[in-house]
């Protein structure tokens, strides 16, 4: 292979409205890239090597047997990128593409400069960003979106265990999207029965369902950090097991929330920006009634008060994601009405992002 080299800038993303509920067959979620990225450098190497510049881990040499990705390091920080490299290859040795050594280095700047989390999503850009870099990079023609996101999707439920795969869609197809997950637990059953990577990815994943959301000028989005970082599979983890031993609560969530994220698509698709206030509203008091219910705080102290401003100022602000820390996502009339909103979340100690929605995904840069 001739000496060259290709980076893949992928986009991080924010939930908008269908959180948790999205875990359910057929369930709605509306979700947004957002304008920081994780960026994704490969290039011919006379050896296999691999650097992750956040973690200060450099040109680890690594090998491709028997198709298994076996690193030269016991950080256990490589999880993600480990079985990201691995399907892919595997995917590329199933079509008898020639794997000729390469060097891959992955630089993210979708967490603060501290370290923190804002939830932005690292992990499954990370994931989106190896398998598109890898793909680009040795097939002979530009993969679809749709195979980036499959193998993507699996390698991260491999390693995570459950999630919807909305940030991976995000990731890979940009824009603001609605979206119904494939189902975490669907996929694992049918990996333990494919006979190859090729035969899942070109099958018909039966819940899946992704498409563009058009945007209005009207709406004016703000995003605030609250600090504090939050572990979703936890969260996740908490909520599902109401099912267990509160059926009916679990039951009326899914309800409320289902209602709630109509209203908002429905005033997304149609710019009326009442109905999709209304929905957002709707889905913030869903969300706060399933975390009562299932003793996880979803909207923390921080969250409740950047969703009281919002919504003081003609708004509406719900949490993004998981809850329990993280970012919180707002909703206002006016560009006006935004400012005042950013300078009362700073007297409560709730940092402004400076993010925007990005319209591309996965891409060559």
């Amino acid at each position: 292979m001739s000496n060259r080299s290709l980076t893949v800038k992928v986009p991080g993303k924010l939930m908008i409205a269908g959180e948790f509920a999205v875990l359910e067959p057929y369930q709605k979620l509306a979700v947004m890239a957002v304008d920081r990225f994780v960026y994704a450098s490969i290039q011919t190497s006379s050896y296999n090597s691999l650097t992750l510049e956040n973690f200060h881990l450099s040109s680890l040499k690594w090998k491709f047997e028997d198709s298994t990705v076996v690193i030269d390091t016991e950080d256990e920080r490589i999880s993600f990128v480990k079985k990201a490299m691995q399907n892919t290859l595997t995917y590329l040795q199933e079509h008898h593409i020639q794997l000729d050594p390469f060097s891959l280095t992955i630089k993210s700047e979708l967490d603060d400069v501290s370290g923190k989390k804002y939830g932005l999503g690292s992990s499954a850009a990370v994931v989106t960003s190896v398998v598109s870099a890898i793909l680009n990079y040795f097939l002979p023609v530009k993969p679809s979106d749709t195979l980036i996101f499959k193998l993507a999707s699996i390698s991260h439920v491999k390693v995570q265990g459950n999630g919807s795969g909305a940030d991976i869609a995000a990731s890979t197809y940009g824009g603001m999207l609605e979206y119904a997950s494939f189902q975490a637990e669907w996929l694992l059953e049918e990996l333990e029965t494919m006979s190859s990577l090729t035969e899942l990815v070109e099958k018909k994943w039966t819940y899946f369902h992704v498409k563009p959301l058009p945007v209005s000028e009207k709406l004016k989005i703000s995003i605030g950090w609250t600090g504090k970082p939050a572990s979703t599979s936890k969260l996740v983890d908490k909520v599902l097991e109401l099912k267990e031993y509160n059926l009916s609560s679990f039951e009326k969530f899914i309800n409320e929330s289902e209602r709630a994220v109509r209203h908002f698509l429905e005033g997304m698709k149609t710019e009326n920006i009442p109905l999709l206030l209304q929905g957002v509203k709707e889905n913030r008091h869903a969300l706060k009634a399933v975390g009562k219910a299932a003793n996880a705080e979803l909207e923390t102290d921080q969250l409740k008060v950047l969703c009281d401003f919002a919504e003081a100022y003609g708004g509406a602000g719900k949490l993004s994601g998981a809850g329990g820390g993280d970012c919180g996502i707002a909703f206002m009339p006016s560009n006006k009405d935004i400012e005042a909103l950013k300078k009362k979340w700073e007297n409560a100690d709730i940092q402004a992002l400076d993010l925007s929605l990005y319209s591309k995904g996965a891409s060559i840069k």
